[in-house]
């Protein structure tokens, strides 16, 4: 499977529609490790056990029982070239773990689908417009 970068409207909002939840990955400024794995966790609102490194992260996208979604996930990246640029060693050890994780889910059949979209921004988007945080259930 390839990240291939995808303009963010149209995926978000056949997401939308097909009762998908949907969360964005702003990656804008973020230039170290450290940075990234905080921006992670707010913008997945991944539980507490989830440390910050490479493992812990792929081991939540894995999981995910934590993430709402009965029909399907999406995780739009976006702003990820300044990170790509900056960290590319980390930018490529990401995607793998992106990567890996989508093919989880893929080879797992009956569950709800994770996909993760590499966002382009969009022609005079406003770049601090987010989709709603996806709401957590309370059991």
């Amino acid at each position: 499977m390839t990240l291939d970068p995808q303009p963010l409207a149209p995926a978000l909002a056949a997401a939308v529609q097909a009762g998908w939840t949907t969360v964005r990955l702003d990656l804008d400024g973020v230039r170290t490790k450290a940075e990234l794995m905080r921006r992670c966790g707010e913008a997945l609102r991944l539980p507490d056990w989830v440390g910050g490194n490479w493992d812990a992260l792929a081991d939540a996208l894995r999981d995910l029982s934590w993430l709402p979604g009965t029909a399907g996930r999406l995780v739009a990246v976006t702003s990820w070239r300044g990170y790509a640029a900056a960290r590319p060693g980390d930018w490529e050890v990401l995607r793998e773990v992106l990567e890996e994780a989508v093919d989880f889910w893929r080879e797992a059949g009956a569950a709800p689908p994770l996909t993760v979209l590499l966002a382009e921004p969009e022609p005079g988007a406003d770049r601090g417009a987010r989709p709603p945080r996806p709401e957590r259930r309370r059991g």
